[in-house]
């Protein structure tokens, strides 16, 4: 059994997914404003939050990003934006997943149950340690270090260098590094990947001169020595 966060204002929508959910066996806490949602993400722990993002008080985008700078929770949003850019800043963000509205029930138990399972798999990691000249990955605490510097990584740019560091000599197509930090079906959208990847550039030059990533054109990336 999971205890699951739903953060929707929309009262029937809430209840709804509490019902589903809680039949499903979960146990699931409501609030309907970003405030409330926030105040119960630093009080409790929760295996999953689902979040809407129009919310009174805090947004929802607003509310992610506190959410994800407290713990490493699963966070699907539920909204009726539907644009892509509007997807791809979410899940640059952090969120683990995005269904739009109005969703068939249905597809919302088993997203809900594809993110359960994932982050139960990674809540037993092994002690492996990975390194490549000035980096270092610990498998433990799922950090990436740049000269005992750790980084402040999202759970997808962690991924992607799991990916480089466990393979440092191959070059990965965009396809390849979307389906194995997202475990997602890729829908050719190369924003995605790189947004991820400049923002992790981003954050490995705040404390070396080295450009450890390298585009290689019409293929993708790898790690540069």
């Amino acid at each position: 059994m999971a205890k699951i966060l739903i953060v929707e204002d929309d009262n029937d929508i809430n209840s709804l997914v509490k019902e589903t959910l809680a039949q499903a066996g979960h146990d699931c806490v409501q609030a309907y404003s970003g405030t409330e949602g926030l105040l119960y993400a630093k009080a409790e722990d929760f295996s999953l939050i689902l979040l809407d993002l129009m919310l009174p008080g805090i947004s929802g985008e607003e509310l992610l990003k506190e959410i994800k700078k407290l713990k490493n929770i699963p966070v699907i949003v539920m909204s009726a934006k539907d644009s892509i850019d509007t997807k791809i800043e979410l899940l640059t963000t952090g969120a683990e997943d995005y269904i739009t509205k109005p969703f068939d029930i249905k597809e919302l138990q088993a997203r809900v149950s594809v993110q359960l399972r994932r982050f139960s798999e990674e809540g037993s990691p092994s002690t492996e340690r990975l390194s490549f000249e000035e980096l270092t990955l610990d498998s433990v605490s799922m950090t990436v270090f740049v000269k005992d510097n750790a980084l402040e990584l999202t759970k997808h740019e962690y991924k992607i260098m799991e990916l480089f560091l466990k393979n440092p000599d191959k070059v990965f197509s965009k396809q390849s590094i979307y389906d194995y930090a997202w475990d997602d079906y890729y829908i050719g959208e190369d924003k995605t990947i790189n947004v991820h990847v400049s923002n992790i550039r981003k954050k490995l030059k705040a404390y070396s001169d080295k450009e450890y990533i390298e585009t290689v054109w019409g293929i993708g990336f790898k790690l540069k020595k």
